[in-house]
């Protein structure tokens, strides 16, 4: 039961700072989801420095683990609003949009992840 309530809110303060991120990002006249996806991007960096710091050590708590890594990174990164994002470039045909949108997404998301375990490997 401590554990859910530890992803819990985790996962609320996530939750929080990525609607506040896609509120000062989001461009309702252009369209782009710059929060949504600077939220994915960061989320991912976020969870490779947790991780690659954890492998490197060893220190940090399962409950650590769980509120930060589960919990916030899980509530503050989007795969559903990523993907109801690019149904919407496809749905008004703006196949540039969906292609930059969703290919950046991936390739920097991934190599967030990878750059924060290496800053950690490094450090």
């Amino acid at each position: 039961m401590k554990q859910l309530l530890i992803v819990f809110l985790g996962g609320g303060a996530g939750s929080v700072a990525r609607f506040l991120l896609s509120k000062w990002f989001n461009n309702p006249s252009s369209g782009l989801p710059y929060g949504t996806f600077l939220a994915n991007v960061l989320g991912s960096f976020l969870i490779g420095i947790i991780l690659g710091y954890f492998y490197k050590t060893n220190t940090i708590s399962q409950n650590t683990m769980l509120l930060v890594a589960t919990g916030f990174c899980g509530g503050f990164t989007t795969f559903s609003t990523f993907a109801y994002e690019s149904h919407i470039f496809l749905k008004n045909n703006d196949f540039l949009s969906f292609g930059i949108y969703v290919l950046a997404s991936i390739i920097l998301g991934f190599a967030a992840v990878f750059l924060g375990m290496w800053l950690v490997k490094t450090i």
